[in-house]
Formats: C-alpha cells, sequence, structure tokens
C-alpha cells in the first residue's frame, strides 16, 4: 500500500470517527428533596432536551400538574444547556 492509499484511508477513518457519538451522561442534579411529579417531569425533559427528534411530555399532566410542569421546564432547560 503505498503513502497516498495509507492517507486516504486514515482520513477516512478518522473522519467515521468524528461522526461516532456517544449519549452525553445525565446531569449530575441531586433531585432528592423534590416530589415524584417534579422528578418525572425533570426526567421528561431531559430526554426531551437531548432527543435528535420529538419530545417526551405528557401533555395533559403538563397542562394539570403545575409540578410535573415545572420539573419538565427545568429538566430541559438544564439538560439542553450540556
Amino acid at each position: 500500500m503505498n503513502r497516498f492509499h495509507l492517507y486516504v484511508l486514515m482520513s477516512m477513518a478518522t473522519a467515521a470517527a468524528g461522526c461516532a457519538t456517544t449519549q452525553p451522561s445525565a446531569p449530575n442534579v441531586n433531585l432528592s428533596g423534590y416530589p415524584p411529579a417534579f422528578k418525572e417531569g425533570y426526567a421528561d425533559g431531559c430526554h426531551s432536551a437531548r432527543a435528535l427528534f420529538g419530545t417526551r411530555k405528557n401533555e395533559a399532566r403538563f397542562k394539570n400538574d403545575s409540578l410535573y410542569a415545572q420539573g419538565w421546564r427545568d429538566g430541559y432547560d438544564i439538560c439542553r444547556q450540556r
């Protein structure tokens, strides 16, 4: 294999490695003092912020449960920034 072919092969391997992504870890947030509705909203909001498409949101609960809605907004905002 001559140097040109080796260079092309290495360039392609580097480009392919750059396309590989890993799911970022969840932010290190202590939610232990929050009610379950807030935690569930936070998890759904964070998932939505990291999704390539679509959202995970319980629309009825978002409209009727203020703790879920606040958790969803907080989770979305924090995870979107990372």
